[in-house]
């Protein structure tokens, strides 16, 4: 698709987005398996659950915008989860392991912060605030997941780690 409009860039974006939310719905398991945390492997979990309703979001904007919905393959994603995969790989003590996944588990909580940022403020800026109220819906919940990841890195395992 030739990306001439804003409405083009945004579903262009969101067909991003929508690989990376499919990529992170294989990920996350691997690491909720991984975590000496039961905090932690249920934070992996919960945000699984929603990660799922990301989908229907993401979906759902497409069909508002009359645009089927079909992901392109995020590469940004691809390599975050790369990159977190190595620490699956390497022998580590279990609490250290937990430091590192939380590490990585926000290295892709921001990354779809900015990535769901600039999808909601061109839909806005196009007119489309059915399609901004869905992807804000969303920034909340990944703003509320790296809040969450940093209370439970600063709180509890962290200083396990160290």
């Amino acid at each position: 698709m030739a990306v001439r409009s804003l409405e083009n860039l945004l579903v262009d974006e969101l067909r991003d987005l929508l690989s990376a939310e499919k990529q992170i719905t294989k990920a996350l398991p691997k690491m909720a398996k991984a975590a000496s945390s039961n905090e932690l492997r249920s934070a992996f979990e919960e945000h699984l659950t929603q990660t799922q309703g990301q989908i229907a979001r993401l979906e759902q904007a497409f069909e508002t915008l009359g645009h089927a919905a079909r992901a392109k393959k995020c590469m940004g994603m691809e390599g975050l989860i790369e990159e977190g995969k190595e620490f699956l790989e390497k022998e580590m003590e279990p609490e250290v392991l937990d430091a590192a996944l939380i590490a990585a588990a926000q290295k892709v909580e921001h990354y779809e912060i900015a990535s769901y940022g600039s999808a909601r403020t061109w839909a806005q800026e196009i007119g489309q605030s059915e399609v901004a109220d869905l992807l804000q819906a969303t920034l909340d919940e990944e703003a509320e997941t790296d809040r969450k990841l940093t209370e439970l890195a600063e709180s509890r395992v962290n200083r396990q780690a160290a």
